[in-house]
């Protein structure tokens, strides 16, 4: 896991619009989606995350971090988070880990909430202009299924009439993330700056991510992609104010994934289940919210088909909370009550791909080492599964580092949530 804290110290600077301080965070980065050798027993694959935190080009221990982000001396700003790409079959051991990182700063009392983490010395471009008149084409839309008009929409103006679902307990105009490349050029190889948007930030130019409906992935993010191994995704916010399509042979925002995997919960409290937003800001941010007696569909994609992180695939990793936590306080990085819990601390954690072998890998493991949280209810994912995997009273299938199952093409899983 990476993130980004900052220091308050010189968060007034920041919110003064002095130039952002390059952060170099090619440290250490993670191989995403690593192939996992064949071996000639049949175990389990067990995908493991390293937590590093950064505070400038210093990595600061966990404790201190977590210190320093409970009493309100830092702040999370940015943050990385890892994919897996599910193994060839059999399924097998790996003890390989994923380091990544949290980028964080320390802040004031008198701070604004305006503070950006980067990667470059290029400075900050002047902001879009807003305005609150809607730049809407007259011809409207019709929903998810809608060409979004290239170019027409001011970045003010949230698409929701194309299917982008509006994100509004995240405070950023209803987008799930923002990226701002003030040095970005349609054709650039690389991005060497990006600024991480956070509440109360002006709006400018670069790239506006966005959740889609329930089984649904969007479709945005440009070929160049950070310098130094970042992801972005969205739509381009360009010098001018308004939404460009960043890869414009999808004319959608949302795609409709592959399907076969549902959640399914039987108890009397909802469960937050939130996806990272990827590639983009890489928060856990997009939303499902099983709520009691429900059956929801998750998003499942192709990974072949879908982002690549250089030249390796990827899947979709989502963060399950406690039961009982509202999709507003557990779908964003630290909540309000139940810190230990909740957000980028809950308990659980589920990856979900289908592979070049036409089965949908489905792990489900600990979120450690970053959180030492518990799930307080029975997890079991059932249906068309070749092996049992499930989080019930109190312990992972095969062992203490989680359980992988697959499903095969056409196959359906149900992950089911019970009172434990």
């Amino acid at each position: 896991m990476k993130a980004t804290i900052l220091n308050i110290a010189v968060a007034a600077s920041f919110a003064a619009g002095a130039a952002a301080q390059p952060h170099h965070h090619g440290h250490h980065h993670h191989k995403r989606g690593t192939p996992v050798e064949k071996r000639e027993v049949e175990t389990t694959y067990l995908p493991a995350t390293v937590t590093q935190y950064m505070l400038g080009n210093e990595e600061v221990s966990a404790d201190e971090a977590k210190d320093g982000l409970d009493k309100g001396l830092y702040i999370v700003v940015g943050e990385t988070t890892p994919t897996y790409t599910a193994p060839p079959a059999p399924v097998v051991t790996s003890s390989s880990s994923k380091e990544d990182a949290v980028f964080i700063q320390k802040v004031t009392s008198s701070s604004s909430s305006a503070v950006t983490s980067s990667t470059s010395t290029s400075t900050s471009s002047a902001a879009v202009a807003t305005s609150s008149a809607s730049s809407y084409p007259t011809s409207g839309a019709t929903g998810v299924d809608a060409e979004f008009p290239d170019g027409e929409i001011k970045c003010v103006d949230f698409p929701e009439k194309y299917g982008a679902v509006p994100l509004d307990y995240l405070g950023l105009g209803g987008w799930s993330g923002l990226q701002f490349t003030p040095s970005y050029s349609i054709g650039d190889l690389a991005i060497s700056y990006i600024e991480t948007g956070v509440k109360g930030m002006s709006k400018q130019k670069g790239f506006y991510s966005y959740a889609c409906p329930e089984g649904y992935v969007k479709t945005q993010w440009p070929t160049a992609q950070g310098s130094t191994r970042q992801s972005v995704g969205g739509l381009l916010c360009n010098s001018d104010g308004f939404l460009e399509l960043s890869r414009p042979e999808s004319k959608t925002l949302c795609e409709k994934g592959v399907g076969g995997v549902s959640v399914k919960n039987d108890m009397a409290k909802n469960v937050a289940i939130c996806r990272t937003d990827y590639p983009g800001i890489e928060a856990m941010v997009i939303p499902v919210d099983a709520q009691p007696g429900t059956t929801r569909d998750i998003a499942n994609i192709a990974s072949a088909d879908y982002y690549h992180w250089g030249d390796l695939a990827t899947t979709l990793q989502y963060y399950v909370n406690q039961p009982g936590v509202s999709v507003e306080d557990g779908c964003k990085w630290d909540c309000a009550e139940d810190h230990d819990e909740c957000g980028n601390w809950a308990p659980t954690i589920l990856g979900v791909g289908k592979a070049l072998d036409g089965n949908t890998y489905i792990s489900l493991f600990p979120n450690k080492p970053t959180s030492s949280a518990k799930p307080r209810m029975n997890i079991n994912i059932t249906g068309d599964v070749s092996i049992q995997c499930y989080y019930q009273d109190g312990a992972y299938a095969v062992g203490d580092s989680g359980c992988t199952t697959t499903i095969p093409s056409n196959g359906k899983a149900v992950i089911h949530f019970t009172d434990a």
